[in-house]
């Protein structure tokens, strides 16, 4: 089994010198390989991220070595592996500062955390007339389910705008809101133009007009990792394979009095105390809403993840990666033709772009052909398309092994693709 090492950083150091990328990317045997005899360039980490060998072996070896189904099991393999199982609860109420283990769900998916709010808390607490608010950078998976919902009862759904850079306009949210606000159900990152969302000041705005606060972190606990206390949302909800993890597993964080409020979300084994033909009761939060076998090695594997991670320390992956980010919005920016779409002051380290006279599909094809793997379409954000008048971009989205050899790389490709497609 491999170890994670740490990196030997001094305390409160910044510097991309100080973060060692090439031991970093030594940890992710992916990236050893070849596309089309060109080394691999990844840069789709926004979509779903690579993963350490300690990830790997973490779920190799729950499978090789301990794995049992948790909870209840009287032998000696069920304990143990209920036990690593529920230490990683632990870990990320930690690495989140939840308030306990306690305020930790686990899901599928930050999708299936929006689909658990909407239909426990949702179908409770919203009622015909109510508002909710969304913002235009929102993925699919904080409209959608929202959307299902409204069909249901009725309530209206306000949206928050940006303005051409893609910067939040937090007046025009202002405006939004009113006693009839229930909710506010934002992301802290756009998954397409790299807009960090101004999130603990829209909490703290929602909260003066009653409305609860759901944050989507998929892609901002990524980048920058998260204090959910600091930030005072009432719900907060991520995505395993985006940092790292496997897939298969998500996050759902809630404040205590929240989650007790809530019915269950399915009903099945393990979420309940007693059953009986005359009624069942419920288990506390979080185990109300964790019906059935739940994703063991996935767990154990995302814990995994965290502690890389944290070993790593979100803010030297921050320092680094905005490091990239400025290196590439320059080199970008230099290329004639080339238009970055999102340029906000706070942004994480996602470029999204269009080449003048191109498709993305065709210029997406052309990187690819030079091992550079990134995203191309929507993003699963139609409406944020809609609102910048176009059908899709190229995505460049960077993660803690990327470095500027690969940034060099993609101008190469781009240019490429300019020689090909022009």
């Amino acid at each position: 089994m491999n170890k994670i090492v740490p990196i030997d950083i001094q305390s409160g150091s910044n510097s991309m010198d100080a973060y060692d990328i090439e031991r970093v990317r030594e940890d992710f045997p992916i990236l050893k390989q070849q596309i089309y005899g060109k080394s691999l360039v990844f840069l789709d980490s926004g979509a779903s991220a690579q993963k350490p060998q300690v990830v790997i072996d973490a779920v190799h070896e729950c499978y090789e070595t301990y794995y049992s189904n948790v909870h209840r099991g009287a032998h000696f393999l069920s304990q143990k592996c209920t036990d690593v199982y529920e230490q990683v609860r632990g870990q990320i109420a930690t690495f989140m500062n939840a308030q306990s283990e306690n305020n930790v769900i686990f899901t599928s998916s930050v999708t299936e955390s929006i689909n658990l709010v909407a239909q426990t808390w949702g179908r409770k607490f919203l009622k015909k007339g109510d508002q909710i608010i969304v913002s235009e950078v929102e993925h699919h998976a904080n409209i959608v389910p929202w959307q299902l919902l409204q069909d249901q009862i009725g309530f209206d759904i306000k949206v928050a705008k940006i303005d051409d850079q893609g910067e939040f306009l937090l007046d025009t949210f202002k405006a939004l809101l009113s006693p009839k606000t229930k909710l506010v159900a934002i992301t802290d990152c756009s998954n397409v133009l790299g807009t960090m969302l101004p999130v603990k000041e829209i909490t703290r705005l929602a909260h003066e007009v009653g409305a609860k606060v759901l944050v989507d972190g998929t892609q901002g606990i990524v980048h920058n990792g998260v204090d959910v206390q600091d930030l005072d949302c009432d719900f907060y909800g991520f995505t395993g394979h985006k940092i790292y993890g496997p897939t298969g597993i998500g996050i759902l964080y809630g404040k205590m009095d929240v989650l007790k409020s809530m019915p269950p979300y399915q009903g099945g084994g393990d979420m309940i105390d007693k059953v009986s033909f005359s009624g069942t009761t419920f288990q506390e939060p979080p185990y109300r809403f964790e019906a059935g076998t739940p994703p063991i090695a996935q767990v154990i594997g995302l814990g995994a993840a965290i502690k890389y991670v944290s070993d790593l320390g979100m803010e030297n992956i921050s320092a680094h990666e905005q490091g990239l980010l400025a290196y590439a919005n320059e080199l970008l920016s230099a290329i004639e033709g080339v238009q970055i779409i999102g340029q906000a002051k706070d942004k994480a380290a996602i470029i999204s772009f269009l080449i003048e006279g191109t498709h993305p599909f065709d210029v997406a094809a052309v990187l690819d052909r030079q091992g550079v793997a990134t995203r191309v379409g929507h993003h699963c954000a139609e409406p944020l398309m809609d609102r910048l008048g176009i059908v899709g971009t190229v995505r460049a989205s960077f993660g803690l092994y990327n470095n500027k050899d690969d940034v060099d790389r993609l101008v190469a490709a781009i240019g490429r693709a300019k020689e090909l497609l022009i």
